[in-house]
């Protein structure tokens, strides 16, 4: 039974990869990549690269950011499936029809995407609900487009994209964040999440979870009815002040990012609605994790371009991303002062977030720093929050908000404890090492004085310092070679020395034979030399 399948498997795998040439010829693939170029590839390649495209828009630290730019320009809706294999999705995850479970289900989606679609839907029970139902096969489907892809990067030609990015390594990653995208319980477990740590916001609300109807590829949830947060003319018709609006969905959000490390990845206005005078936070599929540690960071950070402090913006970059090669942290030093010259010393509360994190990412990827997921992901966020606020509220400033929030936070009892209790700790270390210090500086100054001081240098130079340093060795040695032997083949040649040679000793003919390959070998390697 295997072997009659294997072929088939084999022409479908054939027919795949072969519409896949024909796309990248068709936009002429070996001439090179631009960032347009590259979006109307997978536009043409189908909803399973329409998802990678947004996905990739995310790395930010990876990719420059024309390409990123240009990807967020790719739509989300795409062909719905017909309702039949809508059906048959539930009917799979149930193992029953999906009228034993809902009175009615609208077989227009309201959306769709490519992964899933969502159609309005009424329980047995009454209560009104979204069915977010996966596409039929699509796992399948971009498993083994994620294939193809790792074989169609070997077509891509040196000197574009694929000199600035591993594409594999991308392939890689945007294939585990789509597994877990795919995966409905995994939402599940976020909305659950999410609800809870803010339980205690009496503005927010999340969609109500129907757990029991809920599997890896249905998804029940509240409908939610209300206006689109970018909904001005409705929101004012209804008594609704933009500027409270505003101000409470950052202040929601900064608490999200700074306080839970668990934030909303994808706040675009659609994922986001007002109904009875709450900031309804809906589709949970992208959400973004931060350490404490990454916190903390991003904190001095930012805290760094407000005081126009290089070192802390730089303590803070090395200790959030990871190199991909060799520091150069000169480099770093250098990229940071310019991106500061574009601040200047600007006020705290002028600062744009959005606009701080993107010139940091610029710089950790010319660099080939590479950043946590969560972190790119945050800075997707920021830049969907800033045009939100841009087109609700443009008068309110998000870091003024976020400013007010950190400061509540830190004067939280829980938080003076977190900084006595790091504070004793520090304090504690001090004091110990204090207490050597009496003994150690006695040892050194007894050693001193019977001549046993010795000190180590460890000494770190580039490569190319290095290597000046063994050329210009060499060439010493060399010339002192060479003045040792026109020295004494000349006392030789006042010599009546046996044999001769052309009339001198052949001792000291031979001296300068020597001398003089020495000069013509370092005259000739000068002169192809380089460096």
């Amino acid at each position: 039974m295997s072997n009659k399948n294997q072929p088939k498997e084999s022409n479908k795998y054939g027919s795949r990869l072969r519409e896949m040439t024909a796309v990248l010829r068709k936009h002429g693939i070996t001439g090179g990549l631009t960032p347009e170029k590259l979006r109307l590839i997978l536009e043409d390649l189908g909803p399973t690269y329409i998802k990678l495209g947004q996905i990739m828009s995310l790395h930010s630290d990876i990719l420059p950011k024309s390409y990123c730019e240009e990807l967020m320009r790719l739509h989300s809706e795409v062909t719905p499936m017909p309702f039949e294999q809508v059906a048959e999705v539930i009917r799979k995850s149930y193992g029953y029809e999906w009228n034993e479970v809902f009175q009615s289900i609208d077989v227009h989606p309201l959306g769709s995407a490519s992964i899933a679609q969502v159609h309005r839907a009424v329980l047995k029970t009454g209560e009104d609900v979204v069915v977010k139902v996966q596409r039929q096969g699509i796992y399948k489907v971009m498993s083994r487009d994620i294939s193809l892809l790792h074989k169609a990067a070997k077509l891509v030609p040196p000197g574009t994209i694929k000199d600035m990015v591993d594409i594999n390594m991308v392939l890689d990653e945007l294939w585990t964040v789509t597994q877990q995208e795919m995966n409905f319980l995994l939402e599940a477990a976020s909305m659950e999440e999410f609800a809870q740590r803010n339980q205690d916001v009496a503005f927010v609300t999340t969609p109500r979870l129907y757990r029991e109807y809920t599997t890896n590829h249905v998804l029940v949830m509240e409908y939610i009815d209300g206006f689109a947060i970018n909904d001005k003319e409705n929101l004012l018709a209804n008594g609704y002040d933009l500027n409270e609006i505003g101000t409470k969905l950052v202040d929601n959000y900064i608490r999200q990012v700074m306080e839970d490390g668990f934030f909303h990845a994808d706040p675009h206005p659609g994922n986001v609605r007002i109904r009875d005078g709450k900031i309804v936070w809906i589709d949970m599929g992208m959400m973004g994790r931060l350490t404490e540690r990454d916190r903390e960071q991003i904190s001095n950070a930012v805290k760094g371009v407000a005081e126009n402090d290089i070192g802390l913006i730089q303590k803070a970059v090395m200790a959030l991303g990871e190199f991909r090669g060799k520091p150069d942290q000169s480099k770093l030093y250098e990229d940071i002062n310019n991106l500061m010259a574009k601040y200047g010393t600007i006020d705290m509360g002028d600062i744009d977030i959005a606009e701080v994190m993107q010139d940091l990412m610029e710089v950790m990827k010319e660099n080939k720093i590479s950043m946590p997921h969560g972190l790119t992901m945050l800075a997707r966020g920021l830049a969907n929050m800033e045009g939100v606020l841009a087109e609700i509220c443009p008068q309110i400033n998000m870091v003024e908000i976020a400013a007010a929030r950190m400061k509540e936070s830190f004067l939280t009892k829980e938080q003076w404890k977190k900084e006595i209790k790091n504070d004793a700790k520090r304090l504690y270390r001090s004091l110990h090492k204090a207490m050597d210090i009496p003994s150690l500086a006695a040892d050194i100054l007894q050693g001193h004085m019977k001549g046993q001081t010795r000190v180590n240098l460890d000494l770190h130079t580039s490569d190319e310092l290095s290597g000046l340093l063994r050329r210009l060795v060499r060439n010493i040695v060399m010339g002192l070679w060479v003045m040792a032997l026109l020295i004494s083949s000349s006392i030789i040649c006042t010599t009546n020395m046996q044999p001769r040679l052309w009339g001198i000793p052949a001792i000291g003919a031979f001296g300068y034979l020597m001398a003089f390959a020495i000069v013509m070998y370092v005259f000739i390697k000068h002169i192809f030399s380089k460096k």
